[in-house]
């Protein structure tokens, strides 16, 4: 079975000219950037298509920048595509993308706290003060080791991204950095300084991290659509509530980009698409596994090597079937009644217990009917239950969006 996980980039992946061909060949990418534009006031598109790379590179103009392609590109891909990922994670400014796309984040307000958390960061030391370095083809130990003897009173460097097997990146103070360079150097392995004057996911961000907390308290957030998985923590956030604490922990915390990845697989995702500029997070994937399929979407021209690769999504009625039942079973009681529980809860948790076995029994998919039947049943147990209505609305969403059967109800209620 094919599982589906969208891949969304961070900063470093701008370059001028990121988002044209999506913007000239569809009218979703013009919207995209235009309210973007109403949202903070920039000229996005001259800063994209044809501003100049210095300009693009600060770090408030990059992460709206890429950000609103990341978008654009998106929406494009949604609008062309049947698609319903199982799981979504972005590196660093992507976790925003992901939130965005999940529906847990309005863009118009995603645009805006975006800047701002640039804004922060580039305050939150001077210019050159720090620094940082991809290692490619060492170990974490070893690293970390060599960033340990570094560090020395005042000045300190660190591991900031855990990117793959073969490539992590430090960051910190610039003489720290520069002295960590020279010993791994040294020791014949291979490093690249990134083009990023400032000491990202380090300590150096603490107060940059206290400030952005007060940004992001300034906003409402959404339920999920589908799970979105946290940079800090490389789990899926397990609701809204979590959002201020891990993209405020994020900020000086490192990504841990790969053990994100390797949740994904083990959770039998096995093809993935990188939805933004340029294909930074495909490329890593060579380095965490060699299994699993991965494309990235920036440009028109791809989907059609999409649409060959039959990753459109299919509804799984026998999955919506067992949902319910595993949904009904975890949820909290709280009536007491004996008899309305009886009636309420037990009747059709078993109801739906035998329409799964039959279902199974006989090899078949479940019919319209039988699903919507799934459904009611759900809703009672709920009732009975007492559960609360927004919690039964994110169960469901959970359910169509697992199962890929949204489409399929459009006018469901929830109660």
């Amino acid at each position: 079975m094919k599982k589906l996980g969208f891949l969304f980039p961070g900063q470093g992946s701008q370059y001028v000219g990121m988002g044209q061909s999506l913007y000239d060949e569809y009218s979703v990418a013009r919207e995209t950037f235009e309210e973007a534009e109403d949202a903070l006031g920039v000229d996005l598109k001259t800063l994209c298509f044809t501003g100049s790379m210095d300009e693009l590179t600060l770090t408030a103009n990059a992460q709206p920048a890429i950000l609103t392609v990341s978008i654009a590109a998106f929406r494009v891909l949604m609008q062309e595509l049947k698609l319903a990922p199982s799981l979504v994670a972005g590196h660093s400014l992507g976790e925003f993308s992901a939130l965005v796309s999940t529906g847990a984040l309005a863009f118009s307000d995603a645009v805006k706290i975006v800047r701002q958390r640039g804004i922060l960061m580039q305050e939150a030391v001077a210019p050159g003060t720090g620094a940082m370095l991809a290692v490619v083809g060492s170990h974490e130990r070893e690293v970390d080791e060599v960033c340990q003897k570094a560090s020395t009173a005042g000045v300190s460097v660190g591991i900031a991204n855990y990117n793959s097997s073969e490539q992590l990146v430090i960051s910190g103070h610039t003489p720290a950095l520069e002295k960590a360079e020279e010993e791994l150097n040294r020791r014949g392995i291979k490093t690249i300084r990134l083009k990023v004057g400032f000491p990202f996911h380090t300590n150096l961000m603490r107060s940059a991290a206290g400030k952005f907390r007060e940004e992001l308290e300034r906003y409402d957030y959404g339920r999920f659509q589908w799970p979105v998985l946290s940079n800090v923590t490389a789990t899926p956030y397990a609701d809204r509530r979590y959002i201020l604490s891990n993209l405020t922990s994020q900020m000086a915390q490192p990504v841990q980009w790969h053990r994100s990845v390797q949740y994904m697989l083990n959770q039998g995702v096995n093809h993935f698409i990188e939805i933004g500029p340029k294909t930074v997070l495909r490329n890593l994937m060579a380095g965490i596994t060699s299994t699993a399929h991965s494309f990235a979407f920036e440009h028109p021209s791809t989907l059609e090597l999409l649409r060959n690769a039959d990753i459109e999504s299919k509804p799984d009625g026998l999955g919506l079937v067992t949902s319910c039942i595993a949904i009904a079973v975890s949820t909290q009681n709280r009536n007491w009644n004996n008899d309305e529980y009886e009636q309420g809860v037990v009747v059709p948790y078993k109801e739906l217990q035998n329409l799964r076995e039959q279902l199974i029994t006989t090899g078949t998919e479940p019919t319209m009917e039988q699903m919507q039947q799934a459904l009611d049943k759900l809703k009672s147990i709920f009732a009975t239950k007492l559960t609360p209505t927004e919690l039964r609305a994110e169960r469901f969403e959970q359910i169509f969006s697992n199962t890929h059967t949204r489409e399929l109800f459009p006018a469901f209620q929830v109660s």
